[in-house]
């Protein structure tokens, strides 16, 4: 994609609105939003691939099961993420809300967080879990697999909708280009890092590990991994990534984003489900019999 993009102007920089991309598809009475659809896109899509494996040997839940999380976890990618936007990057809106700003309630004008969606699903989950007295641990392990369909289609929707643009790019760079906010010089696209990292590249690890190994029969292994790949891709991009307006002073103060650094505990904590889960026999494995 990125080859494509800079064989179309090698010599001088990408003109984001040459790219002739809208929005929002408008209805007449109402637009809707790119955004909108791609959360829509990759919940739909998520469930469609959960339902076909849980039609597998060994799955930890049944179709009722994967209907419930589908509505809860649709609850928690939006409170959550929007939650954890205002908290860890823009605290305004609830000082806003104290005052009878409703601007908190305004989903449409963007703004959402990547670790606190997380946070909601993990919820969402506990809640299945505990209702069926299911394994808490293996659903992660499903629905991990089924994620980065939603990453894809989500920062897509940031390239198509011309918003979180990366920094300023040298001239290495044929690809970069020229955003209607972004000022004059061009950047990178880190939207398209973003989506082809998170989304291609963990949808090309997740699905041969579930299809093709027996990685689901040992708990915590693909959620370890997701954790592992999902955090390691957000703090390489983040390089790459304008840190938000009122968050650039903190990162030049700690020398990381906000970004990288939530990305920290992330990366632990895949590392332990990923060490645990293979230091464990797998499921269904016969015990050990000790020699006479």
């Amino acid at each position: 994609m990125l080859s494509l993009l800079a064989a179309a102007a090698p010599h001088a920089p990408i003109q984001w609105l040459d790219l002739g991309l809208h929005k929002g598809i408008d209805l007449g009475f109402f637009t809707l939003r790119w955004y909108s659809l791609a959360y829509l896109s990759g919940i739909v899509l998520g469930y469609w691939h959960l339902t076909r494996m849980i039609r597998q040997p060994g799955a930890p839940l049944a179709q009722r099961h994967a209907d419930d999380i589908f509505f809860a976890a649709t609850f928690g990618i939006i409170l959550g993420g929007r939650i954890g936007y205002a908290t860890f990057y823009a605290p305004q809106l609830w000082t806003g809300l104290l005052h009878g700003n409703l601007d908190i309630l305004k989903l449409w004008e963007g703004g959402m967080s990547f670790h606190g969606g997380v946070v909601g699903v993990l919820v969402a989950i506990t809640w299945v879990a505990r209702k069926d007295g299911l394994s808490f641990l293996r659903l992660c392990d499903y629905i991990a697999v089924c994620v980065p369909f939603g990453m894809l289609f989500g920062r897509l929707a940031n390239f198509i909708n011309g918003e979180l643009w990366g920094r300023v790019a040298g001239p290495n760079v044929p690809w970069a280009m020229v955003f209607p906010d972004g000022g004059p010089l061009p950047r990178h696209p880190s939207q398209l890092y973003e989506a082809l990292l998170e989304g291609v590249a963990m949808a090309l690890v997740l699905l041969p590990l579930f299809w093709k190994t027996r990685a689901r029969w040992r708990p915590g292994l693909l959620v370890g991994t997701f954790a592992l790949g999902i955090a390691l891709a957000r703090f390489t991009v983040e390089f790459f990534r304008e840190p938000d307006a009122q968050l650039s002073e903190f990162a030049r103060t700690t020398g990381l984003s906000m970004g990288q650094w939530l990305t920290l505990p992330l990366m632990a904590a895949g590392l332990f489900f990923m060490i645990r889960a293979l230091l464990r026999p797998p499921l269904g494995a016969a015990p050990a019999v000790a020699a006479a």
